[in-house]
């Protein structure tokens, strides 16, 4: 059990070995299939709804195991604990719209859910390799966060616009000016905006000082209008396949 569950690290984590390539596999694997069966999802009542609270049940069970883990473990503090990172964010916002299916809470987390866990499961900032808790709990949440950020777009009828993007945008900077003074009271590290992460991310490409800042918020920019593009481009796509669709129906 102290293996499984304990804070020691007995097998350290490696980038891009074998359980890591098997996870990204196992997430590409889910990733096509909600693409490739939004359709079915849309139509399936009984296929949705497991689906739906799968996804649910992985963010929540993740969520409360790893606050047990850090209090069993004596490791819990304010500063590493609480769920204030962007992917921490975007599990809880995912959590709440699975539930109500809220549309403002959908066209949110599109934005904040996809790309930052995708990064996460690419460049892990973690110890523990397989079989350790902390490695099946790492990547199961972050794989569930992009796909229940993906599932709730394609099964809904929620628009992205831009203004959406836009409004995404200006909610996470709100957010982001409270992440920052939090960070500076209690000694935290969260959204990385004291320092980049321990692990090799992009974010060390972003400079020092002011200049990190001002490279962060470029390169959250950028990530959200090329969400949006592929989002238009996606939409406009299946949109003229159903319309001919359509069209050579009634022509038959």
């Amino acid at each position: 059990m102290e293996r499984w569950f304990g804070k020691t690290t007995y097998q350290p984590f490696e980038a891009f070995s074998t359980s890591h390539i098997t996870v990204l596999v196992f997430f590409g694997i889910g990733f096509l299939y909600l693409i490739l069966n939004y359709k079915r999802l849309q139509k399936q009542s009984t296929l949705y709804q497991i689906t739906r609270w799968i996804l649910f049940s992985i963010l929540l069970i993740s969520e409360i195991t790893y606050q047990a883990w850090a209090i069993t473990n004596n490791v819990w503090s304010f500063s590493e604990h609480i769920p204030l990172h962007l992917c921490g964010i975007a599990s809880i916002i995912a959590m709440f719209a699975l539930w109500s299916r809220n549309e403002k809470l959908i066209k949110i987390n599109f934005f904040i859910g996809i790309i930052p866990a995708f990064l996460a499961l690419i460049t892990p900032e973690l110890i523990n390799d397989y079989p350790h808790y902390r490695f099946w709990k790492f990547f199961m949440h972050h794989m569930s966060i992009t796909w229940a950020s993906l599932f709730l777009v394609l099964t809904s009828s929620a628009v992205i616009k831009f203004r959406t993007l836009l409004k995404t945008f200006g909610i996470l900077n709100l957010y982001a000016v409270v992440v920052f003074f939090i960070n500076k009271q209690i000694g935290s590290n969260y959204l990385y905006l004291s320092h980049t992460p321990t692990a090799s991310t992009p974010l060390d490409l972003l400079g020092d000082g002011g200049w990190y800042y001002v490279h962060l918020e470029m390169l959250t920019f950028g990530v959200f209008l090329i969400l949006w593009i592929i989002y238009k481009g996606v939409s406009y796509t299946f949109n003229n396949v159903n319309l001919y669709n359509k069209e050579s129906s009634l022509n038959s």
